[in-house]
């Protein structure tokens, strides 16, 4: 599909000229002659790009590119000048103009110009599209639970999302998806469009971690040939999250702490303060109340990362949660490995939630991807579970919620093959949004004999 290009000239030989040769390059073409009908124009049929004189009637060019860019700071501009204004090219550039033509230019210079504007607006498209996927993927709407606590957590994980400067602390045990909900909450926060990075403080020594973060400048020690910015500056205008915060030492504490009291630090071996604007995403599955009473952790620190604590809870306190996220993990593991199987048998959903889980989400979904692997298509059944799994169930009675008491999981005797069937139809009556049909399919019965079942019990 050709771009659309606004030119704006009050001389009409440039502007049937220019147009002309734009239309050969197959460019939809829009034109104005002065800077009010330029601003008509824009609003009106929203260009990709727009090329524009500075030397205008009534409101000049500069004045123009300032309210465009106003009305859409995404805009691609690009000036024209005469040699002697090229003073006023260079304000232009600092205004947000893409690039500058001096006049008389040669129709290939502008050609080759605007192709390279276009590459910027290809560029922007596919990240806009990248954007898009990634909220897709990290919407929090697409958090299967059924757990009053974790659904409580996720609406205050949508506030604080909003609030773009905001600290978040996120705390659970390895497994919870911290780093899946760091993305979910840059991409719901004004900062999706920008970078979010991600490091493990775990997995680093204190040096590296150092320069990882803060960057160094040439020379700052034996191997620093050349300068490298850190994962503060290359996340500018965006979102860090820094997983396992609490193995972080001392000194890097101190160095953190100055970023999120002033928004700057120095590079290692810098003079010069660099200042950033990033949002703080921390996580750790330690106690940090404990470490900082041990004296390990920075007391200052902790409360300028606790603003917003959101707690993940472990899978085995989420029993209600545990088939639904077995059966959306097969859906996807259907797609990513070309399978058809349709559910669980009762006496594996059983199985599923007697386990603790003690990798919690990261565990079910390795489980769920090997056991689609190794199992012939259909429903998958107790005895295509792993071993640690069955041999568990051999001496722990069955957990079931406890409507009394919230998301507690609370201990009861083994229930009846007809209560398992019952439960396990409720579950996948939850996952499937009430749709009885695709029940059906993933319970393997006629949609007629499900409802029959239904009437049933409630009869």
């Amino acid at each position: 599909m050709p771009h659309s290009i606004l030119v704006v000239d009050d001389e009409d030989l440039t502007l049937r000229t220019v147009s002309r040769g734009l239309r050969q390059e197959g460019f939809e073409v829009f034109t104005a002659a002065s800077g009010e009908d330029a601003l008509t124009i824009f609003a009106e049929q929203k260009p990709d790009l727009t090329l524009l004189d500075i030397v205008l009637p009534g409101i000049d060019g500069v004045e123009v590119l300032r309210r465009l860019k106003q009305a859409n700071p995404a805009a691609i501009i690009l000036m024209m000048s005469a040699y002697h204004m090229v003073d006023r090219a260079v304000e232009a550039m600092k205004l947000g103009a893409f690039d500058y033509l001096i006049k008389p230019f040669h129709l290939a210079d502008m050609i080759a110009t605007l192709n390279r504007a276009c590459e910027m607006l290809a560029l922007r498209v596919r990240v806009r599209d990248d954007v898009e996927q990634a909220r897709g993927r990290y919407d929090f709407g697409k958090v299967v639970t059924h757990n009053e606590a974790t659904s409580r957590m996720l609406e205050v994980a949508r506030k604080a999302a909003e609030s773009d400067h905001t600290t978040i602390l996120l705390q659970g045990e390895s497994g919870t998806g911290k780093s899946v909900f760091a993305k979910a909450i840059h991409y719901a926060s004004p900062r999706a469009s920008m970078p979010v990075l991600e490091l493990n403080c775990a997995a680093l020594p204190d040096s590296l971690l150092e320069s990882e973060l803060f960057g160094f400048e040439p020379g700052a020690f034996t191997d620093a040939r050349r300068r490298k910015e850190g994962l503060l500056e290359r996340a500018h205008q965006g979102t860090l999250f820094l997983d396992e915060i609490a193995t972080m030492s001392a000194s890097v504490q101190a160095k953190l702490l100055k970023v999120l009291e002033e928004g700057v630090f120095m590079r290692l071996g810098g003079t010069r303060p660099i200042k950033v604007n990033v949002r703080l995403v921390a996580a750790t599955n330690a106690d940090l109340k404990e470490a900082v009473a041990r004296g390990i952790f920075r007391e200052d620190l902790y409360y300028r990362l606790n603003v917003v604590p959101l707690f993940l809870p472990p899978l085995r306190d989420r029993v209600e949660d545990i088939v639904p996220l077995a059966l959306e993990l097969m859906q996807h593991f259907n797609r990513e490995l070309r399978k058809k199987f349709r559910g669980f048998t009762p006496s594996a959903a059983e199985l599923l939630q007697r386990y603790p889980w003690p990798g919690n989400i990261r565990e079910l979904k390795n489980v769920i991807e090997r056991t689609m692997i190794l199992t012939p298509e259909g429903d998958i059944d107790a005895v295509s579970l792993p071993e640690e799994i069955r041999d568990h169930a051999r001496t722990v009675p069955m957990r079931l919620p406890d409507a009394t008491a919230g998301s507690a999981p609370h201990a009861r005797p083994l229930i009846t093959l007809h209560e398992l069937e019952d439960n396990y139809i409720q579950e996948v009556l939850m996952a499937t949004g009430n749709n009885k049909t695709q029940a059906a399919r993933i319970l393997g019965i006629h949609p007629t004999s499900l409802l029959r079942r239904l009437k049933k019990d409630v009869g």
